[in-house]
């Protein structure tokens, strides 16, 4: 990056670099006047906005209606096919040091609430978890996100349906990242993958892990795990009618409240882990890394479109754009705005971050094709 006054990245690239990847992976066939190209400024333009296809279909001069929208994104008709060029195209914008690198790699849930009574093409993208804003139920989306300083992208999306298991859901987003060569140094996952089939499979494959253990039981079961004022290391066993047994190590931290948040006295952290080189003290720090992932959710929750639309397969398209416009971000970030250290980069993120993004993105469309300023009667 040379230090001049002459711009290294313009509003007018940014947009042309996601339309570029949206129309090299996600091709859609159109017809009559909606060109390809107009659907997707259309969709940048209210992910900028957190809008919907229909108020920026008004907004906009000139170009197709929602309802015309709508008909071309509903070509997509097997959600399966729309996932393999949704990943290919979220792995293909990413910084040079994440493929065949060696990364602490995070798996999650993404759950965006669902009301009302699903219909017979809804019921199985219905996910059904703890209760939260009002309703226990879910659209779910299992992501695989890079836990790397500065450069922290998603490498593959998933939309769970109804009888995804939870290990076929980890094989499937690993599966995904194999062109990328990736080593996995270790697997974050989150508690609601503690089970005996995860953990079983997870050790067949000798992949190291780590995730938090649920506390069950009034005294035995897991909670017979805390005791004492010191942190520990010992084995467990986890049983499971269904599914038998898993033996496992855990790693017991002990920590010190100190008046946080007014609170005092001893505080447990209990870990499953599997051949995972960290002292037992790093471990609660090192986890809490995973938490990076919960920031990529509400970061796409800045650019993801507002709809009411029952199509699972639609809803799909627009929380994995979300993703993608801050992958491209990051890989624009760290092609045009990044210096050379010696062994190392360097990323001026203070100069393009993702909200200045998104308004490029904005006021590239609103420029090509002029905005509505006038309302006329008739």
């Amino acid at each position: 990056m040379s230090r001049t006054n002459s711009p290294v990245l313009t509003d007018s690239e940014t947009l042309k670099e996601v339309v570029n990847c949206l129309t090299e992976y996600i091709p859609i066939k159109t017809q009559g006047e909606c060109e390809q190209e107009n659907i997707f400024e259309i969709l940048i333009r209210a992910a900028t906005q957190r809008d919907s296809i229909e108020n920026t279909s008004k907004v906009l001069k000139n170009v197709p209606t929602s309802k015309n929208i709508y008909y071309h994104l509903g070509k997509y008709l097997d959600i399966n096919s729309l996932e393999l060029d949704l990943n290919a195209a979220l792995q293909s914008r990413v910084p040079d040091r994440i493929e065949k690198g060696k990364h602490k790699v995070a798996i999650d849930f993404n759950l965006i609430p669902y009301y009302g009574t699903p219909s017979p093409s809804e019921e199985p993208y219905i996910y059904r978890s703890q209760a939260k804003s009002g309703t226990s139920s879910f659209y779910a989306y299992a992501t695989l996100y890079v836990i790397k300083k500065n450069q922290r992208v998603t490498l593959a999306i998933k939309a769970v349906q109804k009888q995804d298991t939870l290990v076929a859901i980890i094989t499937y987003l690993l599966a995904l990242i194999e062109p990328l060569k990736l080593n996995i140094e270790r697997l974050l996952l989150d508690r609601e993958f503690f089970c005996v089939p995860v953990i079983r499979w997870l050790q067949a494959l000798d992949i190291p892990f780590e995730m938090p253990v649920i506390i069950r039981g009034k005294y035995g079961g897991t909670r017979q795990l805390i005791r004492g004022r010191r942190s520990y290391k010992t084995t467990y066993t986890l049983n499971s009618d269904k599914y038998g047994s898993a033996t496992f190590q855990v790693w017991i931290v002990c920590t010190y409240k100190k008046g946080k948040r007014r609170a005092h006295g001893r505080e447990f952290f209990i870990y499953a882990v599997h051949k995972v080189k960290l002292s037992l003290h790093s471990i609660h720090d090192d986890y809490r890394l995973r938490f990076g992932i919960e920031s990529s959710y509400r970061m796409k929750n800045q650019c993801r479109i507002k709809t009411t639309i029952k199509n699972p397969i639609i809803r799909f398209l627009f929380v994995a754009l979300a993703f993608l416009i801050i992958n491209i971000w990051i890989y624009l970030l760290w092609h045009y705005l990044s210096t050379l250290r010696r062994t190392s980069k360097k990323a001026f993120s203070y100069l393009f971050t993702l909200k200045q993004m998104l308004e490029f993105l904005r006021q590239t469309v609103d420029r090509n094709y002029g905005v509505v300023n006038e309302v006329c009667f008739t």
